[in-house]
């Protein structure tokens, strides 16, 4: 029975005069909990009993002498007779005196295993290497446990609640003994919890002694003598009891989420005095997820950390207030970083309607560089499913909508004697939009029909005349109808499909009420961006990027391997090859994988990648073209976060991991590789097209070119919320480009996130290469991947890299040993 039950029921007098001993067992047991029992009945012998179902319960007890333990958690002692206790890491080697591991139990009393559950059986009843006689047993308990000076065994907790928060693996169990040494605390538990924006926090709940009641600020200082700062919680509950389950135990899904009404703070609350201040406590108290926020309030008091100063400093920005993350760690409190924050110069963009005679950018040029023999047939598409019923001249004014407000929609194209041009035309008077009724056809036919009428589409469009979208409504009688929307990709990327999207979904529920189409407002143009780029070009700032861009070691570049030597790389040849993680694989590489290496997903992907390569190619080394968004913020007057164009920058990547043999080694290095890029790329194509110094472009040009291109294309299950009238339809879209086309690169590989699975697409001509070399070649990078994922996912790993700190001049076996310094120190401190 818990220890509080049986205050409830004993008098004073039944404890001192009727017992003889309290055999106490079945959670962890602290020195505020039997404080009670002591005082009353001094003769009464205390004895604290461990042991799991499996051993036959008790099989380690620690007699409690009276009054030595005042504080903090009670030991639970030695292994009785005929019982082997070991505390062993995960490689199962005992670990030294103080130090956490996981408790195994061994002897005569150990059950055989579990009923009709072998696999469960041989995970959890191991064989005994400490033992001679053939056939012992360990028991793992799951428990972490650490020895003391007197040979005793301290519990710690469960090996399950050790949690690992942006690469601290920290054990909540430890937390806990800490807290409970707080003299005013009578038991406490830790949890994570997740209920902020983007990041999960230790909440720390705590039931006082008695009325009297330690502060926020109390608790937060005695723990940050003890602990490192990262096992400080951010956040404390005062409960007067902790829930229970029926039988006992501490019920953690029961436990209150902290409240949102500052509890953090003894403060007064004080109000913003002025915009920025008012501006400042709504961001953060929307990142905290808080009511309300005072200017003198202290951001990481009230749980914020250094992922949550980010968002927030993220948010300002967007909100016009110029201010760094190192701003916010030197001005903690709303009304000093209100002092240092500067207002941004806002730009206003054009807002009428843009027309004229537009520069290209660099992707443009790259495009017509391709020589295609059919120009005009080379699109985006994206087919959706309709939730209900269309209003068709809705639908065409919405249509409408999209080409005024967005210019580079009415892009026209025209070869004259100097060249290809474009040119910003006015609104057509018609709307390329058109209705089909397949109502009448079967639903296999439908799905035939819509790709028969969505081929034709795709290949109807004119560089020159008429407009370079396509929009088509599919009526399918009782199923859901279809809406495909085609756009030659000179006007439009992936970026720009996600505002188009959201704007048509905007203007047409506003027309359907009756209500005036008001999209949002127009950032810089196409146009504008075009001009500046003219310019950025012969910055004396660009010119920089020329000796990165023509390194001599891009000269030793081996081409790769192909089956048939005389096949024709076109569209028509082109074949794909689709490999997929599963849900939870996607969950671990978008959200626990990073956290090891604060790396990016482009940097797990690409080290996968080469070691894919390496192991077809027999090269640590492969060139690759990457594809990047283009919209970098190398101008100041300049937004582009809903201008819609196509705005994609390629450039070449050599990556190399030389002779490492580690995976993750590897992954340091090419994520060290990646950050060594000037500006993300963008340099390269703005050097190669738009620069005016022939003899450094001719140079570039005549190195030796990527075969393989790769792009990451992002979370695609982001792009409609649950309560959209659109969602993406899995249907075909038609064929986006024109079969005699010819394919830039040998390899085409992009990935993305659907359904919440990430799906890599290998594209290869089957002129060149076998289906079964690409399967190969993809089957080993899921294998590395997978490699990679176990790793970054263990508990016990974590690092940096030299570019995690750009202002310090470290190498990476200097900032190895930096780092290695600073976490003993730290190990030494939790200890």
């Amino acid at each position: 029975a818990h220890l509080d039950l049986l205050k409830q029921q004993l008098s004073k007098e039944e404890i001192a005069n009727k017992t003889r001993a309290f055999i106490i067992g079945g959670e962890n047991l602290l020195a505020q909990s039997i404080a009670f029992w002591q005082d009353v009945a001094p003769d009464t012998i205390l004895v604290n009993e461990y042991g799991p179902t499996e051993t036959v319960v008790g099989c380690c007890v620690y007699q409690v002498p009276v009054g030595k333990h005042s504080t903090g958690s009670i030991p639970i002692g030695k292994a009785i007779a005929n019982t082997q206790l070991y505390i062993l890491d995960k490689y199962l080697q005992p670990v030294p005196m103080g130090v956490p591991g996981e408790l195994h139990i061994g002897g005569v009393g150990l059950a055989r295993g579990y009923l009709n559950q072998a696999e469960l059986t041989a995970l959890k009843f191991i064989p005994n290497n400490f033992s001679d006689k053939k056939g012992d047993r360990l028991y793992k308990t799951g428990d972490l446990a650490r020895y003391l000076p007197s040979g005793d065994i301290e519990y710690i907790g469960r090996i399950d609640n050790q949690i690992k928060i942006r690469g601290f693996r920290i054990e909540l169990g430890e937390i806990e003994t800490v807290i409970n040494q707080h003299p005013l605390v009578e038991e406490t538990v830790v949890v994570v919890r997740s209920d902020l924006v983007d990041s999960q926090r230790l909440v720390a709940y705590v039931v006082p002694i008695s009325e009297q009641m330690p502060t926020i600020a109390e608790l937060r200082g005695f723990l940050e003598i003890k602990l490192p700062k990262y096992m400080v919680p951010a956040a404390f509950v005062m409960l007067e009891t902790l829930p229970l389950t029926p039988n006992g135990k501490v019920d953690r899904n029961a436990l209150p989420a902290p409240d949102t009404a500052r509890p953090e703070l003894d403060k007064e609350l004080v109000a913003p005095r002025n915009f920025v201040e008012a501006k400042l406590t709504e961001i953060w108290a929307g990142v905290l997820g808080m009511d309300k926020v005072g200017i003198f309030d202290n951001f990481f008091e009230l749980g914020g950390d250094s992922i949550l100063a980010i968002v927030v400093i993220t948010r300002a920005n967007k909100a016009g207030l110029q201010l760094t993350t190192k701003q916010l760690f030197q001005h903690q409190t709303v009304a000093d970083l209100a002092s240092v924050a500067v207002t941004k110069k806002v730009y206003q963009a054009e807002q009428g309607l843009i027309i004229g005679l537009t520069s290209f950018t660099p992707i443009q040029y790259w495009f017509f560089e391709q020589n295609l023999l059919e120009p005009h047939h080379w699109n985006q598409a994206v087919l959706l499913e309709v939730k209900q019923v269309l209003d068709l001249a809705v639908l065409e004014k919405s249509v409408e909508q999209l080409l005024l407000h967005h210019d580079a929609l009415r892009l026209r194209f025209e070869q004259t004697e100097f060249g290809w041009q474009q040119v910003i035309a006015s609104p057509d008077v018609e709307v390329p939009l058109i209705h089909l009724d397949f109502s009448a056809l079967s639903e296999s036919e439908q799905e035939l029909a819509i790709e028969a009428a969505a081929t034709k589409l795709q290949a109807s469009l004119n560089l020159s005349v008429g407009s370079l979208m396509r929009v088509a409504l599919f009526d399918l009688g009782h199923r859901p109808s279809r809406l495909l929307i085609l756009i030659h990709h000179l006007a439009v990327d992936g970026v720009s499909w996600r505002i188009l999207l959201e704007d048509l979904e905007t203007a047409y529920q506003l027309m359907n009420q009756g209500k005036k189409a008001q999209l949002p407002a127009k950032t810089t143009s196409f146009k504008y961006w075009s001009e500046c780029l003219q310019e950025y070009a012969q910055s004396a700032t660009l010119q920089q990027q020329w000796d990165y861009w023509l390194r001599e070691s891009w000269q030793k570049i081996a081409p790769l391997p192909v089956d048939f030597s005389d096949g024709d790389n076109t569209v028509a040849s082109a074949q794909n090859i689709s490999i997929f993680l599963t849900g939870e694989q996607t969950q671990v590489l978008l959200k626990e994988v990073p956290k090891a290496y604060n790396t990016q997903i482009n940097d797990v992907l690409l080290t996968a990648l080469v070691q894919a390569f390496s192991q077809w190619t027999g090269n640590n080394s492969l060139l690759l073209a990457l594809e990047g968004h283009g919209r970098e913020e190398i101008f100041d007057n300049v937004d582009l976060s809903r201008t819609v164009g196509w705005f994609t920058s390629i450039f070449p990547v050599l990556l190399d991991f030389g002779k490492i043999s580690h995976p993750v080694e590897a992954l340091k290095l090419i994520k060290e590789q990646l950050r060594s890029i000037p500006n993300k790329g963008m340099g390269y194509g703005v050097l190669r097209y738009l620069s005016k110094d022939t003899a450094r472009v001719e140079s570039l040009r005549s190195l030796p070119q990527a075969e393989v291109v790769f792009n990451y294309l992002g979370q695609f299950d982001q792009t409609f919320s649950d309560s959209s009238i659109f969602k993406i339809s899995q249907g075909s879209q038609g064929q986006t480009r024109s079969l005699c086309n010819r394919e830039t690169y040998m390899l085409n590989i992009n990935a993305l996130v659907v359904n919440n699975q990430l799906r890599v697409d290998w594209t290869y001509s089957e002129k060149i290469h076998r289906r079964s070399t690409i399967e190969r070649l993809a089957q080993g990078f899921v294998e590395a991947l997978q490699i990679l994922m176990t790793h970054c996912h263990s508990p016990e790993v974590g690092g940096y890299t030299p570019s995690d700190f750009p202002e310090a001049d470290f190498n990476q076996q200097d900032l190895d040993q930096f780092l290695g310094k600073i976490n003993r120190g730290s190990k030494n401190k939790t200890l």
